[in-house]
């Protein structure tokens, strides 16, 4: 139990007396455990108990993220495309269909728990360098997320500016509305935000109702004026030479339309929430996998019908000047074609949806946020403490959401570029480990084809971020502030135990038992190495001499194997073996002196006595030594060991004891 747990139920456990400070602090802290991450947000890992829900269902939760991007990316297509946003569109849908989809289907096949493509990325990169990986990945998914959540209020307050029953006083008002929107947003979560499941499906199904409905009114309007289309393929006629030309330019402005491609990685994250066969267990769940991937390919064919519906009706049917910034249309495209052949009520109506979908797509954002960031940084030692709450996290959010919106003006064209950036990224290295993951298992086709997605992917990342180099410099900002504050977190709790549970196998347990019969078990801390019985006869004399062990006492040699210095906890097994006459404790743990420490543990409570353990001094640079056992898991090795017992036994006269010779 941490001190913060101690604080608040000693507040709890006292009737909440206490200063105004202790409370608040108990109130921010609540639900601090391992698993107070599991935010219950749509994104919530159900409890074992909970059966799921039916995929359809679940693709709504992903739909408030994925589908809402209809109330702003016409608009953002027509300022990047102009009049060959359609075209450009068709390059959208294609690479979705034929690159996103297939990749995330393999990421639903390889990480069927949510993890994500993050952890298959983890899984590929080995020590040090696969941790500093993933935390890169996640300063991208924070920038997806965050960008996320002020976009969409960005989006839901420029609906509410520019619908005809708005007051006066909001025109103009923008920033603040879109700030009033992130603030109630922050004070759901702070309240506690329920799984919403449920609302999504009305969210999603009403919304896409009313897209359907006004886009079926532009189809007739084109129908019913078929000038129009020629006014259209006149004006593309003019501003390009040929058909080919049409086709480079789609090619060339398609990167800027990438955000059209979100809530994938949010697709993969739901997973937990999909109900899958009776059969399925959580080695193979596959009935899981088989419904998740219906439920990507069904967003990615609607969605892609509706981007391309929506394209060719608001670039027909409205004028390009529309769509610059201030314009009717400017982030607004088919509430604009609502307002303008629907009527005043209608277009009020669909603004309403717009408006709650867009908010809903922001709470979905964030809930997988806060799912996302304590998944990988307390398993790492990478967070402080009280990243396992999340309330604190939430304000952390909200104060980055106020400091993007005001950076960008809450305008929804500035921030599309960094939203394409986060969304791109990840897709980047979904496609890549998808790539290395079937490469490893020698399927050639698969290889080449993930391969030529992945390359595209890189293509339309650099194409992004040559254009709008705005995403990396939000997203370099999460970078640094995730390196720094985990690698600070990882250095400061360095010293726990970091041991989740100790087990003996027959032959320790049997060596144990014996040698506790003579009184406390003296243990004589060795190199894994292999040795000669005459070392180590040699190094039980040197122990016995200068440490004064008793004579004719017996002695186990502890042994402990760094597999992954990198790793911050383990479950710890202690095999037992003998040769060369002596009896040893090996151990498998992530660093020597805190493995060591919750053996020495172990052994006082299985035997009711305090054990010895018995050590060598280190010759070298303390400094070096202690950045040594940062980096590799070794280093100083006896003051380490006492300095970590010294944390986790506060009594004295039950603290294991460290000798040093």
């Amino acid at each position: 139990m941490t001190g913060a747990q101690v604080d608040r139920t000693e507040s709890v456990e006292s009737g909440g007396s206490g200063s105004a400070a202790d409370r608040c602090r108990a109130w921010l802290l609540d639900g601090l455990s391992e698993q107070s991450a599991r935010h219950p947000g749509p994104h919530a890992t159900p409890n074992p108990e909970h059966e799921g829900h039916r995929w359809w269902r679940v693709m709504c939760l992903t739909g408030v993220d994925y589908f809402s991007t209809l109330g702003y990316q016409p608009g953002i297509a027509a300022l990047a495309a102009g009049l060959l946003s359609p075209l450009a569109t068709v390059v959208l849908i294609g690479l979705t269909l034929l690159g996103a989809l297939p990749v995330y289907r393999r990421v639903a096949h390889e990480s069927p728990h949510g993890e994500g493509s993050i952890a298959m990325l983890e899984r590929l990169l080995p020590w040090w360098s696969g941790k500093i990986f993933v935390l890169v990945l996640l300063g991208f998914a924070a920038t997806d997320f965050m960008i996320t959540v002020t976009l969409s209020a960005a989006d839901a307050a420029a609906h509410v500016v520019e619908n005809p029953f708005a007051p006066g006083w909001m025109h103009g008002e923008s920033t603040w509305i879109t700030l009033v929107l992130v603030g109630l947003l922050g004070a759901v979560f702070l309240k506690g935000f329920r799984e919403a499941i449920g609302i999504a499906v009305v969210l999603v199904g009403v919304y896409l109702t009313l897209n359907l409905v006004v886009l079926a009114v532009s189809a007739w309007e084109v129908l019913s004026h078929p000038v129009k289309i020629g006014d259209w393929t006149d004006a593309m006629t003019a501003a390009h030479s040929s058909p080919l030309a049409m086709v480079g330019v789609a090619l060339l402005v398609f990167p800027k339309l990438a955000l059209g491609m979100s809530g994938f990685e949010t697709g993969v994250a739901v997973m937990p929430q999909v109900k899958g066969d009776p059969t399925d267990t959580w080695a193979k769940p596959t009935g899981r996998i088989r419904e998740t991937r219906k439920l990507l390919t069904t967003a990615a064919v609607i969605m892609s019908g509706f981007l391309l519906l929506s394209s060719l009706a608001t670039t027909i049917l409205i004028p390009q000047s529309a769509f610059r910034t201030g314009g009717p249309a400017n982030g607004r495209a088919l509430a604009y074609l609502a307002h303008e052949h629907l009527g005043q009520v209608f277009g009020t109506f669909y603004d309403i949806s717009t408006i709650a979908i867009l908010w809903f797509a922001g709470a979905s954002a964030l809930a997988g946020l806060l799912n996302l960031v304590p998944r990988y940084l307390p398993r790492y030692g990478m967070a402080p403490e009280w990243t396992r709450a999340v309330r604190p996290l939430v304000l952390v959010f909200m104060v980055a959401a106020v400091l993007i919106t005001l950076w960008f003006h809450a305008s929804v064209d500035a921030q599309s570029g960094a939203y394409a950036t986060g969304v791109l990224v990840l897709m980047l290295s979904a496609a890549f480990a998808s790539t290395v993951t079937v490469h490893k298992r020698g399927h050639r086709r698969a290889t080449l084809g993930f391969g030529t997605i992945t390359a595209v992917f890189a293509y339309t990342l650099v194409a992004n971020v040559i254009e709008r180099p705005d995403g990396i410099k939000i997203a370099g900002i999460f970078i640094v502030l995730i390196l720094v504050t985990s690698f600070g977190s990882r250095v400061h709790r360095a010293f726990e135990l970091r041991a989740a549970e100790v087990t003996f196998d027959d032959t320790a347990a049997r060596f144990i038992d014996e040698a506790a019969r003579s009184g406390p078990l003296r243990l004589i801390a060795n190199e894994p190495q292999e040795h000669s019985s005459r070392e180590y006869r040699a190094k039980e004399y040197s122990q016995r001499e200068h440490t004064h062990i008793p004579d004719g006492g017996p002695v186990l040699f502890v042994e402990v194997i760094v597999r992954d210095s990198s790793d911050f906890t383990a479950d710890i097994a202690v095999h037992g073996d003998k040769k060369y006459g002596v009896r040893r404790l090996r151990v498998e743990g992530p660093t020597v002196p805190n493995s060591i420490a919750a053996v020495l543990l172990a052994l006082r409570d299985r035997t009711g006595q305090v054990p010895h353990a018995y050590f060598d001094w280190t010759e070298g640079n303390p400094v070096s030594h202690l950045i040594r056992f940062l980096v590799f898991g070794d280093g100083e090795v006896a003051p380490v060991t006492r300095e970590v017992l010294r944390r986790a036994e506060p009594d004295r006269h039950r603290r294991p004891r460290v000798h040093v010779g």
